[in-house]
């Protein structure tokens, strides 16, 4: 997004909108914010499912090794819905101050790092669950193949449509 006019105008063109900048940033926002509510959601579901672990009988058992990477992973929960709601924040701050384009801005980075923030918090939680119930190298079993599958379809996979919608001249 550039905060000159005739570049706004060359992009929507280059779209196929009629859009003003405003406009393409409300658009833009309501986009943010409804992936922020698909992220918020499992990120909420696996901070539930971590919180409540710690009130099972059997969490006595863990190993300090354990424990040490069920409080890191409760800590990246927090840290991926602290990181998920700061547009949200940052918005309700900025509110009517002529800021929604710097906001979006803010809201993509701040998605991607919550992406990447949530990729690790699952990946963790998968290895952990395998490293209790199953124990020995299942934790790295777990931990290498669900990393692999998240490499490939959150970066591999986007990549490649990228690199093709390059290729047919679609990339701005």
């Amino acid at each position: 997004m550039s905060d000159r006019p005739e570049a706004d105008s060359v992009a929507d063109r280059a779209e196929g909108r009629d859009e003003t900048r405003e406009e393409r940033a409300d658009r833009n926002w309501n986009e943010v914010l409804q992936e922020l509510r698909v992220l918020q959601t499992g990120t909420q579901i696996l901070t539930g499912f971590l919180l409540a672990l710690a009130f099972q009988p059997t969490f006595a058992e863990l190993s300090a090794g354990q424990r040490a990477v069920y409080l890191t992973l409760v800590v990246l929960a927090a840290l991926s819905s602290i990181i998920a709601l700061a547009p949200v924040a940052l918005h309700r701050v900025v509110f009517q101050q002529g800021a929604k384009p710097a906001v979006v801005r803010y809201g993509h980075v701040a998605l991607i790092t919550a992406l990447l923030t949530v990729s690790v918090l699952m990946v963790g939680v998968v290895a952990f669950v395998f490293d209790v119930v199953v124990g020995g190298s299942a934790f790295w079993w777990a931990l290498i193949l669900l990393a692999a599958v998240i490499v490939a379809l959150w970066v591999l996979v986007p990549a490649l449509i990228r690199a093709r919608a390059r290729e047919r001249g679609g990339a701005r």
